[in-house]
């Protein structure tokens, strides 16, 4: 594993990076072969909360998790405990999909079970169950407005069609309180 490993108003001592490369090192006994992306980490510290944000992009699945404590090493523990949960998710729904054919490449099997090895006392989580579908027509506005109509709606996000670009966009707030948007690669 390659780790990027910054700070944002912290700073990143030496005990901290090896900490972090350890614990999160030991995720590459998940894979069939060693990782050659980067795992990037990022660690702050926002309102005197110590937080973990990890991003391991991998072929065909994104693994992301954030996590804030009092403590920073706590924060790498429980980030770490996320970690494993998105695998052992990912590769359960491999299984699924291709139970009879099997699922070798990305995720190793383990033996005895032939899958993740699972964490203590937790329960294997069900597909995704969509509730509802809603659809509306797209106003074309700029950033500004939408922002706008997000908070007069008191969403946390809106869909809007960007009339700069001509396509849809979605702006956020975040958790800092400041605004976030999403447009599509071109």
């Amino acid at each position: 594993m390659k780790f990027v490993i910054r700070g944002q108003h912290l700073e990143v001592t030496e005990s901290l990076r090896e900490y972090a490369e350890k614990k999160i090192g030991k995720l590459e006994r998940y894979f069939e072969a060693p990782l050659t992306s980067e795992v990037n980490v990022t660690m702050s510290v926002v309102k005197n909360l110590q937080s973990v944000e990890v991003t391991i992009p991998l072929p065909g699945v994104l693994l992301r998790a954030e996590v804030r404590s009092d403590d920073m090493y706590a924060s790498i523990d429980l980030v770490v405990e996320k970690l494993e949960r998105q695998i052992r998710k990912h590769k359960t729904k491999i299984n699924r999909r291709y139970r009879k054919e099997g699922a070798r490449g990305l995720f190793r099997d383990f033996p005895d079970t032939g899958a993740v090895a699972t964490l203590p006392d937790e329960e294997e989580e069900d597909e995704y169950a969509l509730v509802r579908t809603k659809r509306f027509n797209l106003k074309p506005m700029d950033v500004d407005e939408a922002i706008l109509q997000m908070n007069m709606l008191g969403h946390n996000f809106f869909v809007f069609a960007n009339i700069e670009t001509n396509e849809v966009n979605v702006v956020y707030k975040r958790s800092d309180g400041k605004y976030g948007l999403i447009e599509p690669q071109r």
